[in-house]
């Protein structure tokens, strides 16, 4: 975790990745915090700043391996949370989510619903589309946990 965030800070280190080797930092993550946090600090980041292509992101979406379903959807936070360099993705955050409704893996079902809340505060009608257009798919967690933050700004 240190090293990511050494290189999530250090803006010539971030410049520096590649799709290679942000695969070689990712090898292995097999439990939500590992996950969680090289999707928000090296993945996202990398991909929101044009360092690997959505292609590799999408790829990760269809694997069999659950963490690295949930890495592309946490990569999205690093789109639409401020605290992460984010300034609203919405294309690219549903363009993901899109691919993930069917998913009923709690751990990507969790991340599917902090993707999509994460995009609240910068496009909430096209959250609420969103919604809607997949309410037959989504799992009941999501919709949950969405529909409140939108209803309360809250997740529950």
């Amino acid at each position: 975790m240190t090293g990511y965030e050494l290189i999530v800070n250090h803006p010539p280190a971030l410049a520096a990745l590649t799709t290679t080797t942000v695969r070689r930092l990712g090898r292995g993550l097999a439990d939500w915090g590992s996950v969680d946090t090289f999707a928000c600090y090296i993945a996202g980041p990398a991909w929101r700043e044009g360092r690997i292509p959505t292609r590799q992101v999408h790829r990760w979406l269809k694997s069999k391996d659950r963490w690295l379903r949930r890495t592309a959807v946490v990569c999205t936070v690093a789109l639409n949370v401020p605290a992460r360099g984010g300034g609203g993705d919405a294309a690219r955050t549903l363009a993901v989510c899109r691919q993930a409704t069917e998913d009923r893996d709690d751990m990507v079902v969790k991340a599917l619903s902090w993707a999509l809340r994460s995009l609240v505060a910068w496009d909430r009608e096209a959250v609420a589309a969103f919604l809607l257009e997949h309410a037959d798919t989504l799992a009941a967690r999501v919709k949950r946990e969405v529909g409140s933050k939108l209803r309360t700004g809250r997740k529950s």
